[in-house]
Order: structure tokens, then sequence, then C-alpha cells
């Protein structure tokens, strides 16, 4: 007899017996809390607070069910991750929580098919964490007279990392003086990030193809289980 006979007949004598295959692993989105309201998802997970690096993966809601549409490497802070809510500026560590993504920007062109809005970097592009100015948390073009460039990044200056970017809201719509500024989801540098999460550059490349501002994609960062557990977002 065939082995693929020998299959179909066990399945059916154990479906007989009331046995019935169990189901699939749940997809994470579907066991968090929230995942923004919207029918695409970007998870950013790591083992665990002490972690520089993880998994992304990108999701899309499909007649009701949540599935994968890519997966890639992560890094993320030097000092890991922490708790959005109670973040310190300089402390290069991961905001976990639950973000929108406001724009993307690069230094390269937008990738064919980008749908989401997208910012040229130019040499006069900079990010003002300059907690004292009234631009904080804000992509600047030009430097505004009250933010130093001491305390913000030029763009520019950073051709491998802001090849491609996209910004997570984080401490972006109302932000607190201090808690931090210019979080974004870009490509890999050498090492761990001073408090982004990062990706080669063909899935951040991936990434902005597949992100579509209609179905309200968000970013959700966290840990495998414990306080700052991703499903807790």
């Amino acid at each position: 007899m065939r082995p693929g006979v020998v299959v179909a007949l066990v399945s059916a004598s154990l479906c007989l017996l009331g046995f019935t295959p169990g189901p699939g692993p749940v997809p994470l989105p579907a066991r968090m809390a929230d995942t923004g309201g919207g029918t695409q998802l970007i998870t950013a997970r790591a083992p665990g607070t002490g972690s520089t690096s993880g998994t992304v993966t990108w999701w899309d809601l499909r007649d009701g069910q949540w599935v994968q549409a890519g997966s890639a490497p992560a890094r993320f802070g030097a000092k890991g991750l922490v708790e959005g809510q109670s973040r310190k500026q300089g402390t290069n560590t991961t905001p976990t929580g639950l973000y929108r993504l406001p724009f993307a920007f690069g230094i390269k062109g937008a990738p064919s098919g980008t749908r989401v809005a997208y910012r040229a970097v130019k040499a006069s592009s900079w990010w003002c964490e300059d907690v004292g100015s009234t631009a904080y948390n804000r992509w600047v073009d030009p430097l505004p007279a009250d933010c130093r460039a001491s305390e913000s990044e030029r763009l520019n200056d950073y051709g491998t990392q802001y090849a491609y970017g996209l910004v997570i809201g984080f401490n972006y719509d109302r932000p607190v003086r201090g808690r931090g500024a210019g979080i974004f989801l870009h490509v890999n540098g050498k090492a761990a990030t001073a408090g982004c999460v990062s990706v080669p550059e063909d899935a951040m490349r991936r990434i902005l193809k597949w992100a579509d501002p209609g179905r309200k994609p968000h970013i959700a960062i966290g840990t495998v289980d414990g306080a700052t557990a991703i499903t807790r977002y």
C-alpha cells in the first residue's frame, strides 16, 4: 500500500474515534491586547529587556485572520528595552509599547511602490532632540534657532542607517520633554542602536513597499513575556 494511502486511512480512523487535528499556533497579533485598530501591524519582539536583538515581523489582517507577510532579524537599543512610559532620553533603550507610524523618510529615494508619506533627507534635514526647543521630537529643515545642533541629529550624517526609515510615534503626538526623541525603524548600522529598532536594508525596503496608510499600520514593541510582554500592548 502506498504511504499516502496509509496516512489517509490513519487520519480517517482518528476522526472516527473522535480525534481531530489540533489548531495551529495562534498568530502573535491575535494574542495582543490592542493592535491599533488597523489591518496591518509590525511586531518587534525581543527575548527579554536586556536583549539587543530579536525579530521584526509584519502582518496583514485578512478575512478576520492575521497572516504573516514578512519577517527579519532585528536590533534594539544597546541597553535593551524599557517601558515606553517610563523611558528617559539618552539611555540607549528602546521604548516598548504600541505606536503609530507618522511618515517614512530616507537618504535614498522611496522604493518603487511606497505608499506611505516619504520625506527626502537633505543636508539641511535634522531631528530636533533639544528638550528646550519648541521643535522637540520633530523633523526640522533647516534647524531652528532654538534647537541646538549638539542636542540633535543631522539625518544626512547617517548614510547607512537612514538610507530608509519609518518614524515610530513614540512620544510624538504630545511630547514629554526628556522622555526621548528620534525613535525610528531604520536600516541596521554596525551594532545595536541608540534606542531605535533596526533591520537589514532589504527588509526595510520590503516594509516600505508593504505599508499601506489606508490600512492604518502600527508597530508594537515588546518582549516575549514579563512586564513588557508585547501581548500587553
